[in-house]
């Protein structure tokens, strides 16, 4: 087995779109946030980075999409390869053009525009002709039908599953090949979350668009991605198929709610070993 085949496991046996091979993520030149994080997405699946707050999800996706260094944030070890060149030093715009964009958390939309301009705007990178993008609009509309009622109403006064359906719909109009979701379920009812989920699988079946989505409701995230990674502190403790982890008694006590003696660290766990994830 090659060192990036061990450093970071193929959730499948299927090509991978990206591979995060050991990368260390720094803020303000001295705050160490992840470390010696490695993970691979399959062409055409769904894969879950899962933890609490403040393990690392959000970094994680935001060091792939090229977005840290707004924050002062920057990928100062390992490599991030998408389709097979690496692409850390990309610029986000560039990497959007070449098929991974983010939908970043707390649906973030264009509040005074409405929702076909918000729509519209994730078509800027794209140089096809009006009548590819009216087409790609009309899919849009067809996987999101609230959409389409709601296409005339400023964004700003819609619901929240409206407004993560436009965050998503608006990615898609970039003609991705992977994307990106991050906390997709914040906020939202129980229906609507089951509901924009449902939207995911069947994008990911029809378009074959890939994911990776990091999300605190483990539950949900394990039900519908194959492959998943969790997050602790900044480091990857444990990865392994959807089922496995569903059935994993430490995944089911610390992050499924099913167990008795409170929240604990997974380093607190005498039984677990926690597999080396970086390269030597």
């Amino acid at each position: 087995m090659s060192d990036i085949a061990t450093a970071a496991p193929s959730p499948a046996a299927a090509e991978p779109i990206l591979t995060v091979n050991n990368i260390e993520v720094i803020y303000d030149h001295v705050i160490l946030v992840l470390k010696g994080v490695s993970l691979a997405v399959p062409r055409g699946g769904i894969v879950a980075i899962l933890g609490a707050n403040g393990a690392g999800k959000t970094t994680t996706l935001k060091a792939i999409s090229n977005l840290l260094r707004a924050e002062r944030g920057e990928v100062t070890k390992g490599s991030i390869v998408f389709e097979g060149e690496q692409v850390q030093s990309m610029s986000a715009n560039a990497l959007v053009r070449r098929g991974c964009i983010q939908v970043m958390e707390g649906r973030r939309c264009f509040a005074h525009l409405t929702v076909e301009e918000n729509l519209m705007t994730g078509a800027f990178t794209r140089r096809d002709s009006s009548s590819d993008i009216a087409r790609d609009l009309e899919m849009v509309y067809t996987y999101f039908p609230r959409l389409r009622e709601r296409r005339s109403s400023q964004a700003g006064y819609t619901s929240g599953g409206e407004q993560q359906m436009t965050a998503i719909g608006r990615a898609l109009m970039s003609r991705p090949k992977m994307i990106l979701l991050d906390e997709p379920s914040m906020g939202l009812a129980p229906q609507l979350v089951e509901e924009i989920f449902e939207i995911v699988k069947k994008l990911n079946d029809e378009q074959q668009v890939s994911f990776l989505l990091a999300e605190q409701n483990t539950n949900i995230a394990l039900r519908y991605a194959e492959y998943g990674y969790i997050l602790e502190s900044g480091r990857i403790v444990l990865d392994g198929e959807a089922k496995a982890l569903r059935e994993n008694e430490d995944v089911k006590e610390f992050y499924l709610g099913v167990g008795g003696e409170g929240r604990r660290s997974f380093k607190s766990v005498k039984h677990y070993k926690r597999r080396k994830r970086w390269l030597s």
